[in-house]
């Protein structure tokens, strides 16, 4: 079985993370979609809110999971036995960034091979930041994200 992660905050998940998963999916027989404990970040919805979105969103995509972790990446990719960890690109600005991430992972773990997908072009502009600072200014998120998640970020933000 070809295991791949989808590994990210998702604070909160968006269309274009789903659309990565969706072409993730099609590429691999299970998925993982893998929400980070970041203590650098400061997420405005708990782990377990995000799982329960990502849970909702991912529902129906045959093969896809969802889990939380901590720690070093590399290492749960090995415990998963996963062959790949998938990466969204939105622009050149991700790659620099995430090529970074997927050379060093390569040092660390060079059986996990780091496959960067990208996004539909109507989702290129769409951000995690972006989406809850345009719902904190009262704007519309719904093209951005799923119903679930509008919801999520009204209840928050108490809009």
């Amino acid at each position: 079985m070809r295991i791949a992660i989808y590994p990210g905050s998702f604070d909160p998940i968006t269309n274009g993370h789903l659309d990565v998963v969706r072409r993730a999916a099609v590429l691999f027989d299970r998925v993982i979609v893998a929400i980070a404990e970041n203590a650098e970040k400061r997420p405005l919805f708990s782990s377990r809110e995000r799982a329960a979105l990502v849970r909702a969103a991912v529902r129906g995509i045959a093969g896809v999971s969802v889990d939380e972790f901590s720690g070093l990446l590399v290492d749960y990719a090995r415990r998963k036995k996963a062959v790949a960890m998938v990466r969204g690109l939105r622009a050149v600005s991700d790659f620099e960034y995430e090529l970074q991430f997927a050379l060093m992972n390569r040092k660390l773990a060079p059986q996990v091979e780091t496959i960067f997908l990208a996004p539909k072009d109507e989702y290129t502009f769409v951000s995690s930041r972006l989406v809850k600072e345009v719902a904190r200014l009262g704007g519309d998120v719904s093209p951005f994200v799923s119903r679930e998640v509008k919801a999520a970020l009204r209840r928050k933000l108490a809009l």
